[in-house]
């Protein structure tokens, strides 16, 4: 069966294509269609095939960002595995997407003129071109960008055959679910990397238990999402799955189960700690449980484990021996921000810049989704490219909000701005604007090649500014695409401590921008934090829950995250 993921992708790849092979000034307004689609349905809670097979071509009108002509190729692409448009491009065209499309810097435009030029189609044929000296000679290349290339080609290769988290977690929770519903099952859950929340992922680890193993391994291995059965054994299956990602499966009975989850969930270096503390005390831990002898004195559940080794338990996302066990051993492990706690959103577009939907629309996606305010930070006038708003225009906005807020019953819009910080830290927009908004964030969105001392001057110098409160994806990365611009983080997070500025952890999972480190350092200097969507469509505001797991990587508490607060409070809490 067709799942959201592969449409999903044949949608942005049919985008990504045209905007390479097609040269119709008016392209971009279908390119930024398929995309839109695209994003909309990786995140759609039901099966777009299960919509489709349940009300043809109008159920697929009813799905957001998606229309006439896209929902004609959505049909042909689950009755057919392909659509033809595409089919025709790749054959005039025939470069490989899922090597080309992640590097940094080469955008549709840079791959049309490579293959025009020097017939490039694929990473291995990229490299080898900047090796050879061949792509300065490529109008819009130097010397510079060539060595700058194959940097980024290095970095593109580290981080493959790892998944971002947010790509794959839907198909992985979808798996879950499956599982617990099969006879027998009394538990299942996604261990290893999943459970502790990791910005990617290598494969996924499934962790079931039951007193009858043949029911689950054969719902396992015959699910419509395998393509290939790697291996079986009366309670091990593995599996990879059509995504190319391999799954495992590990049956184990209900007095295994806490001692298991916490061998398959990790990591290997926290794992291997508690290990040594088991036979400092005389012990032996393994999947099974923890015994004395050949008794067995743990395993039913991961709280118990932890006890009989003399530990508090350790939340999955902080299980990366990095001094929670000490934490642990002197029962301090903090209580760390829960998921479904935030009761706002403070990065939040609308179509008035790159955004896909109006204001009010986002405003009651966000009311539907569970959040009690949202701040529309829409981009401003010198990031053209996103819509930017200029200063009158910002006003005007503010002006419609007021209005807005005085239709919604039980919900609040903040007016607010993505204010771009400029080469030399000043920002775009007057603070005398700014500052009738209610929230202020300000962002770095270009010379992204500037040396770290003028990358962090430009962000200190904005978190120095009294209008901005929010410094909004501080490094700039992407992951498995873009390491982020150099910057002092360290020296970012004392200038934020010294002026009240706070800093974000946007959840878009491609970003996860701050780091889990990072998080632990701002945390540590006493800095608070946001998390926020980064939403440009109201399904968008489902990526908070990476942004929360984020959080809880860095040991953030409910009490460092100030969107937890409600409004009122929070503007409070703000310079």
């Amino acid at each position: 069966m067709v799942k959201n993921p592969a449409v999903a992708k044949a949608m942005r790849d049919l985008g990504f294509l045209t905007e390479v092979g097609e040269d119709d000034p008016n392209v971009q307004f279908r390119v930024r269609a398929y995309y839109r689609a695209a994003d909309t349905i990786a995140s759609l809670p039901e099966d777009v095939a299960d919509i489709y097979r349940k009300n043809g071509i109008k159920g697929l009108l009813e799905v957001p960002s998606v229309g006439k002509n896209i929902a004609a190729k959505i049909e042909e692409y689950i009755k057919t595995g392909k659509v033809r448009a595409f089919e025709e491009l790749k054959a005039k065209i025939p470069i490989d997407i899922d090597e080309l499309y992640g590097i940094e810097g080469v955008g549709p435009k840079t791959i049309k003129i490579l293959y025009d030029k020097l017939q490039v189609k694929n990473l291995a044929d990229l490299e080898k071109a900047a090796r050879e000296g061949k792509l300065r000679a490529v109008p819009g290349f130097t010397e510079k960008k060539e060595r700058d290339m194959l940097k980024r080609i290095e970095f593109f290769k580290r981080g493959k055959g790892r998944r971002i988290i947010g790509e794959v977690y839907p198909l992985v929770k979808q798996i879950e679910k499956g599982l617990l519903q099969v006879a027998g099952v009394k538990n299942a859950i996604t261990a290893g990397s999943v459970r502790r929340m990791k910005e990617t992922i290598g494969d996924i680890d499934y962790l079931v238990a039951s007193s009858d193993p043949e029911p689950v391994m054969d719902f396992f291995t015959k699910m419509p999402e395998v393509q290939e059965v790697v291996g079986r054994g009366p309670a091990k299956a593995f599996v990879r799955l059509a995504s190319g990602i391999d799954a495992d499966l590990l049956v184990v009975p209900e007095e295994s189960w806490g001692a298991a989850l916490q061998y398959f969930t990790g990591s290997k270096e926290h794992s291997v700690e508690l290990r040594k503390i088991a036979i400092a005390k005389g012990l032996r831990l393994n999947e099974w449980g923890v015994f004395k002898g050949e008794k067995r004195v743990a395993g039913a559940t991961e709280e118990e484990v932890y006890r009989a080794l003399g530990l508090q338990w350790i939340p999955p996302e902080m299980r990366e021996n990095a001094g929670e066990i000490e934490l642990a051993r002197q029962g301090i492990v903090p209580k760390l921000v829960e998921y479904g706690s935030l009761k706002g959103d403070l990065q939040v577009h609308s179509e008035n810049s790159d955004g896909t939907a109006t204001i009010e629309e986002m405003a009651r996606g966000a009311k539907e989704f569970g959040l009690d305010y949202v701040a529309i930070t829409d981009h401003t006038k010198s990031l053209a490219v996103a819509g930017g708003l200029d200063e009158q225009e910002l006003l005007q906005q503010a002006e419609k909000i007021a209005e807005l807020n005085d239709r919604l019953k039980g919900f609040r819009v903040l007016a607010s701005a993505e204010v771009n910080i400029m080469k030399d830290g000043s920002l775009d927009i007057a603070n005398n604007v700014l500052d009738k908004l209610d929230i202020v964030g300000a962002a770095i969105h270009s010379h992204f090649n500037l040396p770290i001392e003028a990358q962090t001057e430009r962000l200190t110098k904005a978190a120095r500014n009294p209008s901005v409160d929010i410094l909004f994806h501080p490094t700039g990365r992407l992951i498995n695409k873009r390491a982020g611009y150099p910057v002092d983080i360290e020296r970012v997070i004392e200038v934020a401590n010294e002026t009240g500025t706070v800093l974000e952890i946007d959840a878009h999972y491609d970003r996860l921008d701050l780091k889990d480190e990072y998080i632990r350092m701002a945390v540590k200097k006493g800095v608070k934090l946001v998390i926020d969507s980064d939403a440009h469509h109201p399904i968008h505001y489902a990526f908070l829950i990476f942004g929360v797991a984020q959080a809880r990587r860095g040991w953030a508490t409910q009490a460092d995250i100030l969107n937890t607060l409600t409004a009122d409070r929070l503007l409070e809490a703000l310079k």
